[in-house]
């Protein structure tokens, strides 16, 4: 039999663990450059809206950028140049301990949005109640025709003409501009229907990204929402129901996370490709104190009402389409500029990090025509028909200055070597069980991501081992005489408070 490690006594002299396996080593928040990205009009609300509801400005930041780009969505998409274009759709999330302010300032933006809705949805339901009038006339109407149709024909008479009256028109669709949780067949019904796109909205992100991978389908959501954030055609297949088909899949998304459910995101997964996507934001918290001032609700509801005033255009195909806005030659210019500053970033980058710089240029082309709108949103006169250099030089310093920064202030875990990431997340195991000793099959019988085989976990044995974090004892073999599993003992100190 093994001898079971509690068994083996110990008394070792240990040292200060290294302490990069412990604790998360993240650079400062950076500043948020408001009024010279934002100008002084957007700023100013911003800024009271934030006093207002006791959170950072980034937050509202946060919500802006999303809702006015999927406000924007589908009516307006931005080519810098021919076989180029993006949608204006962004995904932000606003990261934060509970009492940081995250949803109150994210409620600064979608409670608006929201109230724009029921106005839209107040319209509609009177449109759909006249309707429903019209379609049980309309029932009734389908079926005195196929009597008479029977009967004509019976006779060997010509049937009679449908009457208009069997025919009540398309049914009126809700607007849905804000969703707050959704199946993917639900999505897909609403966005069949509001070609402009929608936003989800979730009040925590950590649940939505882990459950990825159910599906009441049996399948993944993961295809859907990577298209999402595309507007590419998309097709949702439905059992014992007709498959939808969206021409341009495009929802923005916004949520808030609490860091340590996005520590243990990035720890424990190695697919980062929906979470590169995402535009991180983890300002530092604000003074506790009492508002001074509160926000101009009519100005942003007037921007919202101007935003969602825009309409897709049809061709001379009779087809609905986005109205493609170019780059001027000179915000080209500056355009592969950025380019060649992100392939530069690109060589000493890798993991989450990397997959998040390689998707700058698009990012930056994206908020230029997200931030033409919103000055235009204020009340300038005459819609933009170029993005001009000194607006895609807005969004290029909030990309450097902000995004960048804060990118890598929240990916800190996903930026390291594989050795590294497995061995924090050995230490997370160790935490969790709460060992004081175990042995290497222990930790492979949990079959935790990144550690589920030896070839995964003995590099991260090794690298703690050096880091005084864990050490390996000699135990003897079983009875028998088989294989003897590596015995571990823990260093007291990762067990101790604070030491995170």
């Amino acid at each position: 039999m093994t001898l079971h490690p509690k068994e083996v006594s110990f008394a070792p002299d240990w040292s200060e663990p290294v302490s990069r396996f412990l604790r998360d080593e993240r650079a400062a928040a950076p500043r948020l450059p408001l009024e010279e990205v934002f100008g002084p009009t957007w700023a100013h609300w911003i800024t009271a809206a934030a006093e207002a509801k006791s959170s950072p400005p980034d937050y509202i930041v946060a919500a802006l950028l999303a809702v006015a780009g999927s406000l924007i969505g589908n009516t307006r998409w931005v080519s810098p140049w021919a076989g180029w274009s993006e949608p204006p759709i962004l995904w932000t999330m606003a990261i934060g301990l509970p009492s940081s302010g995250k949803s109150p300032g994210l409620d600064a933006m979608l409670t608006p949005l929201r109230k724009a809705e029921r106005e839209l949805r107040k319209n509609a339901e009177g449109e759909l109640a006249q309707w429903r009038e019209a379609a049980e006339i309309a029932k009734i109407a389908e079926s005195t025709w196929r009597e008479a149709t029977k009967a004509a024909i019976k006779e060997g008479s010509a049937p009679p003409e449908r009457p208009e009256a069997a025919n009540p028109g398309q049914e009126p669709f809700l607007p849905r501009l804000c969703v707050a949780d959704g199946t993917v067949e639900r999505l897909a019904v609403i966005l069949e229907k509001q070609a402009r796109g929608t936003l989800a909205a979730r009040d925590e992100l950590a649940g939505w990204l882990q459950g990825m991978t159910r599906y009441s389908g049996g399948g993944s959501d993961r295809p859907f929402w990577l298209e999402a954030y595309g507007g590419r055609a998309y097709t949702v297949e439905r059992m014992g129901r007709d498959p939808v088909y969206i021409d341009r899949l495009s929802i923005g998304v916004v949520g808030g996370i609490q860091p340590d459910k996005l520590n243990g995101l990035l720890i424990n997964t190695d697919d980062d490709g929906l979470l590169a996507r995402f535009m991180p934001i983890w300002p530092d918290p604000v003074p506790i104190r009492r508002p001074r001032c509160s926000p101009d609700d009519a100005f942003i509801e007037r921007a919202l009402s101007r935003l969602l005033s825009l309409r897709m255009v049809t061709d001379e195909h009779d087809v609905t389409r986005p109205w493609l806005i170019p780059f001027t030659e000179e915000a080209c210019d500056r355009l592969d500029a950025l380019r060649s500053y992100v392939r530069q970033l690109e060589a000493r980058a890798d993991g989450l990090l990397l997959s998040y710089i390689g998707k700058l240029p698009g990012m930056t082309v994206r908020l230029a025509l997200v931030l033409s709108y919103l000055d235009w949103a204020t009340g300038i006169e005459g819609e933009t028909h170029q993005v001009s250099a000194e607006e895609f030089e807005r969004a290029a310093e909030f990309v450097k200055s902000y995004a960048l920064p804060m990118a890598r202030r929240a990916y800190t875990s996903a930026s390291l070597s594989k050795t590294e990431r497995a061995a924090r997340r050995l230490v997370a195991v160790i935490r969790d069980q709460g060992w004081e000793r175990f042995t290497s099959r222990e930790v492979l019988r949990l079959d935790r991501s990144g550690l589920a085989t030896a070839n995964e976990l003995n590099p991260a044995l090794k690298a703690l081992e050096e880091g005084d974090i864990v050490r390996q004892v000699e135990q003897p073999s079983g009875a028998l005489g088989g294989r003897r599993s590596r015995l571990y003992i823990v260093n007291p100190a990762i067990h101790l408070a604070g030491s995170l």
